[in-house]
C-alpha cells in the first residue's frame, strides 16, 4: 500500500474515531451500554489509525497521578472481603473512565472538534432538560422512594431525575453543564449564541431546582458566585434575582435550601453519621483502603447509627471520604492532584487561549470541576458510572485544551504581553522608538 493510500485511511479512521467519541458523549445520559460500544468502537477505529500512520500519543498533565491512582484502586482489591466484585468494578468502571478520558485527549486536535463536543453535550443535555419537565408535568410521585424525610418536608412529594437514577445525579450533572454553558456565555459576542445559551442556562436552572438537591444547587451558586466577586461583578445582581425568583415561586425549594442553616433532618443525621463510620474505615485502612467498591460490603461492620446488618449503604455521601476509605490516603491525594490539578491550570490559562470560544470552554470546564469538587463535600455523584465518564471526558477537554499546540498557537505570545491579570497590547518597534522619543522630549 502506497503513502498516500495509508494516510487517507489513517486520515479516516482518526476522523471515525473523533463521532465515536461524539456519540459517546450523546448517549452517556441515557444509555450507559450504547455509550461503552460507541467508546469501544472509537479505540477499534484509533487501532486501525496506528495501524496505518504508526504509534502516537499524546502525554497530558495529569498521567503521573492517574497512572498512581489506577495502581492503587487495583492493589486495593487486596483488602477487599468481596475480591471477585472489586476487582471486577475496578477494571470494568476503572477502565471505561480511562478509555474515554485519553480516546478525547487522542481525539481532539482542532477549534472546530471542540465545538461539536459542545455541541454533542448541549444537545444531549437539552433532551435530558425536557425529559424533566415532562416528568414535572406528569407529575410523577417519588415520595416513597426514600430521597426525602417526608415528615420535614412533607410538601416535597415529587423529586425530578429525568434521565438518570435520581436527583442527585442529574443536580451532579446539570452542576457540569450549566457551568460548561456559563464559562461559554461569558465569552460569546454574538446575541443570537448568548440567547440561545442563556435560554438553556434558564432552563437547567429551572430543572435544577426541581432535583430539591441542596449540596448541588448551593455548589453551582458558590461557583458562578466566586466568579462574579473576583473576575466579573455584574454577574451577582442577576444571580441574586434568579434565586429570589425561584425561591418566591417554590416554597418548597425556598424551605430545602434554608433548612441548610436552620434544621436537621433524617438525610443530614445519616450522612454525619456515615462520615464517622467513613473515618473509622479510614483509620483502619489508611494505607490501601477498603476495596474499590467495597464500601456497600464494609459498611455494616461500621454502622454506629442504625446498627443493622440489614442496612445496606453504597457510598458515604462524601466523595473525599469515599474514596478514601476504598482507595486509602495515597488514592485520595492522586485524585485530589487530578481534579484539583485540572481545575488550577483551566481557570490560570483560560485567558490565553486564542479565541474567545475557547476561553469560554476552558473557563466552564474549570468552573464544571469546581462545582463537583464542591458538591463532593456533601455527596458522591460520580458513584454513578454515566456520569463518572462524563467527568472524566471534561477533565480531557482540559487537558486537551492545555496540551494541544495547534489549539494554543497564540499562548507563547500572549504570554509575553500578561502583566499580573492583565493582558496589554504588543507594541511595534516603530511605536517603541515613538515612545523613547516622546520620553526624552519629555525631560
Amino acid at each position: 500500500m502506497n503513502i498516500f493510500k495509508r494516510n487517507k485511511y489513517a486520515k479516516d479512521s482518526g476522523t471515525m474515531m473523533f463521532y465515536a467519541l461524539l456519540v459517546t458523549l450523546f448517549l452517556l445520559p441515557f444509555s450507559g451500554d450504547g455509550a461503552a460500544y460507541t467508546l469501544f468502537l472509537g479505540w477499534f477505529f484509533y487501532l486501525l489509525k496506528v495501524y496505518f500512520s504508526g504509534w502516537q500519543w499524546k502525554r497530558t498533565h495529569i498521567d503521573l497521578p492517574l497512572a498512581v491512582f489506577v495502581c492503587i484502586a487495583f492493589l486495593s482489591v487486596i483488602n477487599s472481603p468481596q475480591k471477585m466484585f472489586s476487582f471486577y468494578n475496578a477494571y470494568h468502571l476503572i477502565g471505561k473512565y480511562l478509555l474515554i478520558y485519553y480516546l478525547a485527549v487522542q481525539c481532539i486536535v482542532t477549534e472546530e472538534q471542540i465545538r461539536k463536543i459542545i455541541f454533542s453535550i448541549g444537545i444531549s443535555a437539552l433532551l435530558v432538560l425536557f425529559y424533566g419537565f415532562f416528568q414535572y408535568t406528569v407529575g410523577i410521585n417519588t415520595a416513597g422512594m426514600d430521597w426525602t424525610d417526608m415528615q420535614a418536608f412533607p410538601e416535597m412529594t415529587m423529586r425530578v431525575f429525568s434521565t438518570w437514577e435520581n436527583p442527585n445525579i442529574l443536580a451532579g450533572y446539570l452542576n457540569m453543564v450549566m457551568a460548561i454553558a456559563f464559562g461559554i456565555f461569558i465569552y460569546t459576542d454574538e446575541k443570537k449564541a448568548r440567547l440561545i445559551i442563556g435560554i438553556f442556562f434558564i432552563l437547567a436552572v429551572i430543572i435544577l431546582g426541581f432535583t430539591y438537591a441542596r449540596g448541588a444547587c448551593l455548589s453551582i451558586v458558590a461557583v458562578i458566585a466566586a466568579y462574579g466577586i473576583f473576575c466579573k461583578k455584574k454577574i451577582i445582581l442577576p444571580l441574586v434575582a434568579v434565586l429570589a425568583v425561584l425561591m418566591y415561586l417554590d416554597t418548597a425549594l425556598f424551605d430545602r435550601m434554608t433548612s441548610v442553616f436552620t434544621t436537621i433532618d433524617t438525610s443530614s443525621e445519616l450522612r454525619l453519621a456515615l462520615w464517622e463510620s467513613t473515618v473509622e474505615m479510614v483509620l483502619d485502612h489508611p494505607l490501601l483502603g477498603i476495596g474499590w467498591g467495597a464500601y456497600y460490603f464494609v459498611y455494616p461492620s461500621y454502622d454506629f447509627y442504625m446498627q443493622g446488618n440489614f442496612i445496606k449503604i453504597v457510598h458515604a455521601h462524601n466523595m473525599y471520604l469515599n474514596i478514601a476509605a476504598e482507595t486509602g490516603i495515597i488514592g485520595l491525594l492522586s485524585f485530589i492532584v487530578c481534579l484539583g490539578g485540572s481545575i488550577w491550570r483551566a481557570l490560570l490559562n483560560y485567558k490565553r487561549l486564542p479565541t474567545n470560544f475557547l476561553r469560554g470552554t476552558l473557563l466552564g470546564c474549570g468552573l464544571a470541576l469546581s462545582a463537583i469538587a464542591l458538591n463532593g463535600l456533601t455527596d458522591f455523584v460520580l458513584f454513578n458510572t454515566r456520569l463518572s465518564m462524563f467527568f472524566w471526558s471534561v477533565i480531557a477537554v482540559i487537558s486537551a485544551l492545555l496540551q494541544n499546540k495547534e489549539l494554543l498557537t497564540a499562548r507563547e505570545g500572549m504570554k509575553n504581553r500578561r502583566i499580573g491579570f492583565s493582558i496589554l497590547p504588543a507594541l511595534s518597534n516603530e511605536e517603541i522608538e515613538k515612545n523613547k522619543s516622546y520620553n526624552l522630549k519629555s525631560f
